[in-house]
């Protein structure tokens, strides 16, 4: 089974997890081929992964703490059920972990402490490490592992190696997977449709830890290395952007390539080269063969404990060999010992090699001839001398490396004679140009798309110009995917197959793609193999293509508009590579190739864009070359609008975009572009569309609010909205759409990132339109009073909304409801719902359910003692896709899509219970003065959750979240004390705990005397002062001392505050003394 497939079984059913609360998760490090991520949160942290071993497969979670976690549960029955070899498996779990234990009491469970004879899978922490081989044994021949730890407290005491010494990456780091030292991020994070992608950096991390800088000084000079596969990545880069170390993934195995074999005989390099031979090494048993030139080498790693056997070559036994590159008599030999998973380590410099040598020297140096294979070159020319730095990120180096391969040996290329060459315009990050005119006009262009690469000349004529040949010769080598390749050309260009079958390669002649080819050389003017091209490339195949569309466009005037880029036969293809055709010609002249600085920069709209806006946002000048082409990048991003207009993509939940594609930026321009080019004739659509007057709210005594006015704008119509003139300048805004939140920043977008427009009141009669459209709202200012201000509405559509008291319930059954507009509201006193209006179109009874909501938001106000009625309604609002988590607070409170069931069906809510939103009501009311963060945070937010499950829906607290079950609670207070009652880890469910034992002891009536205390207002913010004044002020409220009980949990109780109460009764029941008892007579 795939790891695709893997995943999928993983994570079915499981839309989120939360990473918060007491367990601060380390970063988990994936080195085996075999692993693969399960959970990255968005800072690129893996906090669970998964991996095969043997006949067996292993889960790691980076914490044992959710292995206990009730919300956990979900993901880890799948987990246990992928894990288990087959259905009658008995399962082992850990003492430690009754939380799960008792969750998988519908499978055959054994409490144990050690993995012990007839079990199928274990589950277990990572903190002890005598059974590591058994377990290790045990996975292998077919069990399953289920392990949680975090070695970053395990690191402050201990100075040894984490990734070797930890007892839990004693267990699992055969597996490929590692427990770190570093803490990973918390959060509520989505789990992804497709596996998350990892990137390389995991195995950088891995090759340069511990190491700050490396000397590349002395004798040795350095050959440039250069990178031209996907699997190939820079370890060092010096700041002239020379690639002086690089690593690759190849087959099963690796390899570590240095820019001189010196550096392996060099005692500075030997942290580095120990970090090198432990990545590469297969397993920790693996004999490392080192060359017998390299005797500091071998002293080095023999030192280090490593198996070292001196040869002279690669000999059978061997997990690693290294070596210099100086001899290419057992290339096949070294290249089929990595691809079966050896590693090698290699160091030369070809740069005197080509003193005495003619021939190529990607080609024919003998170290190419053994690492060209994995995208890892060694060249002829001298690379940057000094002590450089070692960065936290993997460096990055330009895609001129890909431009280097492409122009080498072309200094320039005349675009003179018969063929009139037309712009090409470059759209993603991936293109880059090759060839650029004095006008700054794309001549040829080239990109990556999925696993294969794109070639494009703008005009056809030049693929059959004989003095184009030295720079196709390149364009098919760096096309190609590997040296045998056959190359197939268009039975149109004679010129060039004769001239690549006079270079070595293979060629085929032919009209069309067929199957067995590595590269296609082709005109663009037919489009009927279009999608049969695009899987081609993307799945490793190389395109050369050339074509014009400024003839095409004399005879396609009907296409001579926003369109044409998209209906151009060539472009079909193109388009999806991010480079276009267009219908401009260019003036012929003799033009030089862009210069390697210049390539990853110069006429990319994206690269274009996003330099304009770092310079607009920090107010700073904007630099070359950007700044001297602003003329050609008007035009450019003209076409693109164009482009953007008649080709916005479809995005959804089941149809996401990345984030950083041009889908992405597409999305954003659509909205932006309709927002300003939007003209409205308001006299015509006065006279030709119907209209509504909706008598709005205006008086606010609250923060902005949003007015509803009940009517729907489809997307792009254009409608006029009449205010009375006492409205106009006073702070009135109009509101398209209700899907406030901006999720820019997600890896992959579900719906366009913005997608509300507000417009302000400025005259009488606004027209207003929106790209996306949506519910149409008027934004009242904060602190107005301007009572009832009918508003006509020329244009709009009905939409489905109930108001408690107000609608009809006949009217809703019999034709609201079914209204066509895509968004409904239910509106009451302090809340107002809004939903997909299939969510509503069966609710028979919204009185009964907004009945149940006016409780909910009366017993919100009662525990914030503020008025029954608040100053503006909260709102929720579903969304299928939001900013951050699967809810947020704020106005207003966003949820997903999948929530609208929740918040809409009230025989689930009066059952199950209404968790999360009440969670987020409750983060509204919390008062600063009162929180002290970041302990705080989601604790006290709970507290509304409590008590409206009790007193409103009659759901007791244990029942109500699975965290609050007894024996969790038990746990967790132990816990805490275990660990010294340290205040940094008293927050989430810990620090709700002191919260719940106080209102379980003594009511709720004193929460609410300090929630209404008006004497907090402006008191210092500082966390010290405010627990003090809040463990006086409740002390006060309960009659009672509570210094005892406050500092049971750790808080900074000074002896002022003890003064000050040590006149009250000491809580004779505090639930802290039968802990702190324990805790002492341990």
């Amino acid at each position: 089974m795939a790891a695709d497939e893997d995943y999928q079984s993983l994570v079915r059913g499981v839309a989120s997890l939360s990473f918060t609360g007491d367990a601060v998760p380390c970063k988990l490090l994936l080195t085996g081929p075999c692993a693969f991520p399960v959970l990255v949160s968005p800072r690129k942290d893996v906090l669970i992964a998964a991996s095969r071993y043997g006949k067996g497969k292993v889960v790691v979670l980076a914490h044992e703490g959710y292995l206990s976690t009730q919300e956990f549960m979900g993901f880890l029955k799948n987990a246990v059920s992928w894990l288990r070899p087959n259905p009658d498996a008995v399962i082992g779990i850990h003492t430690t972990l009754p939380v799960l234990a008792h969750n998988l009491s519908g499978y055959k469970i054994q409490n144990t402490s050690t993995l012990i004879q007839g079990l199928g899978v274990f589950c277990t922490n990572g903190y002890e490490a005598h059974q590591a081989e058994e377990i290790i044994s045990f996975v292998r021949g077919g069990g399953g592992l289920l392990i949680g730890a975090q070695a970053w407290h395990w690191s402050y005491s201990h100075k040894e190696n984490v990734l070797h010494h930890f007892p839990g990456n004693k267990i699992i780091s055969v597996c490929g997977v590692h427990f770190t030292s570093e803490y990973g991020e918390k959060g509520d994070f989505w789990v992804t449709d497709e596996m998350p992608q990892v990137a390389v950096c995991t195995d950088y991390q891995s090759l340069v830890r511990g190491v700050a800088s490396l000397s590349f000084t002395g004798d040795p000079v350095p050959c440039k290395l250069l990178l031209r596969k996907p699997t190939a990545f820079p370890v060092l880069v010096s700041p002239r952007k020379d690639v002086l170390i690089a690593a690759s993934h190849y087959g099963k195995g690796k390899v570590v390539v240095l820019a001189h074999e010196g550096y392996l005989n060099t005692e500075e390099f030997m942290a580095f080269l120990k970090n090198a031979v432990s990545w590469l090494s297969p397993n920790s048993d693996a004999v490392i063969g080192v060359h017998t030139t390299l005797p500091v080498l071998a002293n080095n790693l023999s030192g280090a404990g490593y198996k070292v056997r001196n040869t002279s070559t690669l000999i059978q036994g061997l997990g690693v060999f290294c070596t210099n590159g100086y001899e290419a008599h057992q290339a096949e030999e070294i290249i089929s010992f990595v691809r079966g998973g050896g590693g090698l380590l290699i160091g030369a410099q070809a740069w005197h090699w080509s003193y005495s040598h003619k021939e190529n020297v990607l080609h024919h140096f003998p170290g190419n001839k053994i690492i060209s294979v994995c995208g890892v070159h060694f060249t002829s020319e001298y690379g940057e001398k000094g002590d450089f730095w070692v960065t936290d990120e993997m460096p990055q180096v330009a895609v001129c490396t890909d431009y280097q391969s492409l122009v080498r040996g072309v200094a320039s290329l005349s675009f003179t004679g018969d063929p009139v060459p037309c712009k090409l315009l470059l759209r993603k990050p991936t293109a880059f140009p090759v060839l650029v005119s004095p006008r700054k006009d794309v001549l040829i262009a080239a990109s990556h798309y999925g696993k294969g690469k794109v070639v494009v000349l703008a005009h056809e004529g030049y693929l059959n110009t004989e003095e184009f040949m030295a720079f196709l010769k390149n364009a098919v080598s760096w096309l190609s995917p590997n040296s045998d390749a056959v190359i197939g050309v268009h039975t149109t260009l004679p010129v060039l197959a004769n001239n690549l079958s006079g270079a070595g390669y293979k060629v085929r002649n032919t009209s069309t793609l067929i199957q067995g080819l590595g590269v296609f050389c082709t005109n663009g003017y037919e489009a009927h193999q279009a999608e049969e091209i695009i899987s081609f490339v993307r799945g490793g195949g190389g395109l050369l293509i050339g074509a014009q569309a400024w003839h095409w466009s004399y005879s396609h005037k009907e296409n001579n508009s926003a369109c044409n880029v998209l209906n151009y036969p060539g472009n079909k293809i193109l388009n999806r590579f991010g480079i276009s055709i267009l219908c401009r010609a260019v003036p012929q002249g003799i033009y030089w190739a862009v210069s390697p600085n210049e390539a990853s920069h110069q006429n990319n709209c994206h690269r274009a864009l996003h330099h304009l806006q770092v310079a607009l946002k920090s107010g700073t000048k904007l630099l070359q070359p950007i700044s001297t082409r602003m003329r050609k990048l008007r035009q450019n991003v003209s076409a693109f609008m164009r482009h953007s207009a008649c080709c916005v993509p479809k995005v959804s939940k089941t149809c996401p975009v990345s984030g950083c594609s041009e889908e992405a930026l597409l999305l954003s321009l659509a909205h932006k572009s309709h927002n300003m080019s939007h003209k409205c004739d308001d006299l015509s659509i006065l006279e030709k569309e119907p209209s509504v007057t909706v008598n709005i709210d205006a008086t606010n005594p609250g923060a902005d609010a949003w007015r509803s006015t009940g009517l729907y704008l489809p997307p792009r119509k254009a409608v006029v909205i009449e205010f009375p003139a006492s409205a106009v300048q006073q702070g009135f805004q109009v509101q398209v759409g209700c899907h406030s939140d901006d999720p820019s920043a997600k890896e992959t977008l579900n719906r366009a990132p913005v997608v509300v427009r507000r417009i302000h009141v400025d005259r009488q009669k606004v027209p207003v339109s929106s790209f996306w459209g949506g519910l149409l709202y008027i934004i009242v200012r904060s602190n107005s009073n301007f009572g009832t201000v009918p508003v006509r509405v020329y244009g709009a559509e009905p939409a489905p909304i109930y108001i408690k008291g107000k609608t009809s319930l006949d009217s809703w059954l019999h034709s609201i409801r079914q209204l066509p507009a895509p968004w409904a509201e239910l509106v009451t006193e302090n809340i107002i719902l809004t939903v997909p209006s299939d969510a509503v179109r069966s609710l028979k009874n919204p009185e009964a359910l907004l009945s149940l909501w006016d409780r909910i938001m009366a017993a919100i106000a009662d525990l914030a003692a503020k008025p029954k009625k608040f100053p503006r309604p909260e709102r929720i609002v579903a969304d299928v896709q939001i900013s951050a988590g699967w809810m947020h607070a704020g106005y207003p409170i966003m949820c997903d899509l999948e929530s609208a069931k929740e918040l809409t069906d009230l025989h689930h809510m009066e059952k199950e219970g209404i968790w999360g939103p009440i969670h987020e009501l409750g983060h509204n009311q919390q008062k600063t003065q009162w929180e002290f963060p970041p302990h705080t945070t989601e604790a006290t937010c709970n507290l509304w959750a409590v008590y409206v499950h009790e007193t409103v829906l009659g759901i007791p607290r244990d029942r109500a979240h699975g965290n609050l079950q007894p024996n969790v609670r038990t746990s967790r207070i132990k816990s805490y004390l275990q660990n010294g009652a340290n205040l940094e880890q008293w927050d989430g469910w810990t620090a709700l705990e002191t919260y719940l034992q106080l209102q379980e002891g003594l009511g709720w009536d004193p929460f609410r005397r300090l929630y209404r205390d008006p004497s907090i207002s402006g008191m210092s913010n500082e966390n010290t002062f405010k627990m003090n004044l809040w463990a006086e002020k409740f002390s006060r409220a309960a009659q009672t001392n509570l210094v005892p009980f406050f500092e049971a949990w750790g808080w900074p109780i000074d002896q002022s505050t003890r003064s000050k109460l040590s006149a009250l009764p000491v809580w004779e029941k505090d639930p802290m003394k039968p802990y702190v008892t324990a805790k002492k007579s341990v």
